[in-house]
């Protein structure tokens, strides 16, 4: 990223992270991507404060592990981010903006096999439950994104595990579960919502 777009960037992006629950212990402000909050000193994140931007946090550094989509508001447990997830993490180690999320302009594709193959189902619109609205399974094995961001959850009704999918990742092409998170283990996505800006 040249120093330009670094400027733009930087008003798009904020957030404050608090090394205990409610908002309590060391904090820093964030405007761009922490691959490791251990290497600041912090001995994890347990509240967090987003002014701008969604952002996705993960369980461990390097982009590894569980993810959870942070958008603006006050988070200042984590039960706050892990919203109704099956998986208790109580700390996020590394996080990073999500560039590409437009709300207005969102655009899914899903098939019912991987590499892009079988039956496929366009998305513009949030959707609490897949099967609701005709999708035959539990699971999505292939997914292309064709515009903006969007978080997957395992259940319906936005609960489970959450998978973040981007234009701007792997070309906006998951071809297999594998791709969806260090996380994934299975391809199992029953509810689906795009990423507020």
């Amino acid at each position: 990223m040249n120093p330009q777009e670094q400027l733009e960037q930087r008003g798009k992006f904020r957030m404050t992270v608090f090394e205990e629950e409610y908002f309590q212990g060391k904090s820093c402000e964030f405007r761009f991507e922490c691959q490791n909050i251990l290497d600041r000193d912090f001995r994890k994140i347990r509240s967090i404060k987003v002014e701008n931007g969604p952002w996705v946090g993960y369980e461990y550094p390097e982009f590894q592990g569980q993810q959870f989509i942070l958008e603006k508001g006050d988070y200042p447990c984590y039960q706050a981010w892990s919203g109704n997830s099956s998986y208790r993490t109580e700390h996020m180690l590394s996080f990073r903006p999500i560039k590409c999320a437009n709300h207005s302009d969102s655009k899914i594709t899903l098939y019912e096999c991987e590499d892009f193959m079988g039956r496929k189902f366009e998305m513009c619109e949030d959707y609490p439950s897949l099967q609701a609205m005709g999708w035959c399974s539990k699971e999505v094995p292939s997914i292309k994104i064709n515009s903006g961001a969007w978080v997957g959850y395992q259940f319906p009704g936005y609960r489970g595990y959450q998978y973040i999918f981007e234009r701007d990742r792997h070309q906006g092409e998951y071809r297999c579960y594998n791709e969806y998170g260090t996380q994934a283990h299975t391809n199992q996505i029953q509810s689906m919502r795009r990423i507020q800006q």
